[in-house]
């Protein structure tokens, strides 16, 4: 062969051999040299390999070998992330177990990762569908649950009618499932949360521990943490006398109520309406409501819809008795899903009470100026005197926020409290091929830590 001819059959056998023979990517953990670690995204053994995994490997391979030809000691790791939703698909269209379906995947793929020649030490391949693996996974999760930071509660999520499972947010493209193209729906199910909400406070401080992190990356942190001030305040149901809480960053506006919204996923509104005359025309609407789906980002710029439950609420600090709406602006996401609206000082409010006649009432305004709420062409946002406030009429509203927030505990009808945006985290998105959570329902003992 002259030096000009390239036959890869004959060079990559020879040196793909020599490697393993001589278990050149083989760690030795106890070796003096200095260690270097290097792991990449471990691949879904769907099918056979594509180009994005040509890309991705090839990358760490050249992290490996550069490292390794500067004396140092590089474990390079390999797994198989083999838990799924699409083997458990493929399995049922092929009439196959996914368990099967999923061990000969990866030994197809095993064959053709080692045909490539990228460095792994092949000694320490997992896969996270093994029980030699998952039972770790189990492990991790009975400390969260032991330690109060796993929960079991009733949720409203998305859901396909055709993969018969729960989606997360980013798993909904335009109404409908990324996989399978199905429109989604929202369904209340019993679903495992992680408690990340616990934590929030605990994040933002800890920003101050990263100052090599760009600003930009620690603001959206913060948005997405969303910490807000405020108070929760306890409106009842006029009919029922259920208590509806709800969350506000403003109350100085709360003698300007005039009705309240909940979000479309709103556990309360089956209650409400369940026998009732209207069930039939209200939740035909809120079904298509929940069909947009429950996120900020899918509903924004969204034309305001609505429809009135027909049942009204009371306002605990002057016995207001105002309207119960649905609306697609509202997120059962923020805070307790129940938004309370104050028209005449909210520009969404005022656009919303427009557009369905609901009346405007002003609380805030101006100094040196009267405010008609029958003339307003949109909402004062605005700092101002406090008006048809009770005792807090001729407070500056920035003082009556704390002000108001002391009456409504000494009423006992609220309390100051600080809202995260930052939400649990949902976890059970699987159906069978997913790891088994070690947790058994007992009738006389309740939820349990599987000892097994």
């Amino acid at each position: 062969m002259s030096h000009r001819q390239y036959d890869p059959q004959q060079i990559e056998t020879k040196w793909q051999d020599y490697w393993e023979n001589h278990k050149a990517f083989t760690v030795d953990l106890n070796s003096d040299k200095e260690k270097y670690y290097v792991l990449a995204m471990f691949p879904y053994p769907s099918g056979t390999l594509h180009m994005g995994h040509v890309i991705n490997y090839t990358i760490s391979d050249v992290i490996v070998r550069f490292n390794m030809m500067q004396g140092k000691e590089v474990l390079s790791p390999i797994g198989w992330d083999s838990f799924g939703l699409p083997a458990e698909n493929a399995a049922i269209k092929n009439g196959i177990h996914p368990e099967d379906n999923t061990r000969a995947n990866i030994d197809k793929m095993r064959i053709q990762m080692k045909r490539a020649g990228w460095g792994f030490d092949w000694s320490r391949e997992i896969a996270t569908s093994h029980p030699e693996y998952y039972k770790w996974t189990q492990w991790l999760f009975l400390q969260f649950f032991k330690h109060g930071l796993v929960e079991q509660k009733r949720a409203p999520v998305n859901w396909c009618p055709h993969d018969q499972t729960t989606l997360a947010n980013e798993q909904v493209i335009d109404g409908c499932c990324e996989r399978c193209g199905t429109p989604v729906i929202q369904r209340d199910l019993e679903q495992w949360f992680f408690k990340m909400s616990n934590f929030g406070q605990k994040l933002l401080d800890n920003h101050s521990k990263l100052p090599q992190w760009p600003e930009r990356v620690i603001k959206m942190q913060q948005e997405w943490i969303g910490r807000s001030e405020g108070a929760l305040i306890y409106f009842t149901i006029a009919e029922t006398g259920d208590t509806l809480p709800i969350f506000t960053t403003r109350p100085d506006t709360i003698f300007g109520v005039t009705y309240l919204v909940l979000a479309p996923e709103h556990p309360l509104i089956e209650k409400l309406l369940k026998g009732t005359s209207q069930e039939e025309d209200v939740m035909s609407k809120v079904q298509k409501m929940r069909a947009l789906g429950t996120s900020a980002k899918e509903r924004v710029g969204l034309e305001k819809e609505g429809v009135s439950t027909g049942f009204s609420v009371i306002n605990p600090l002057n016995g207001d008795k105002v309207p119960l709406w649905v609306a697609n602006f509202a997120l059962m996401s923020y805070g307790t899903g129940a938004v309370m609206s104050v028209p005449a000082h909210d520009q969404r409010d005022f656009e919303f009470s427009k557009k369905y006649g609901l009346p405007i009432k002003v609380v805030i305004q101006p100094r040196e100026q009267s405010l008609d709420s029958r003339t307003m062409s949109g909402a004062f946002v605005d700092d101002g005197i406090q008006v048809n406030s009770g005792q807090f009429d001729g407070m500056q509203n920035k003082e009556a926020m704390g002000a108001i927030i002391n009456w409504i505990e000494q009423k006992k009808c609220g309390k100051r409290t600080i809202n995260y945006s930052l939400r649990d985290w949902l976890l059970s998105r699987q159906r069978y091929w997913g790891f088994p959570i070690p947790i058994i329902h007992c009738e006389q003992c309740g939820k349990s830590a599987c000892a097994g």
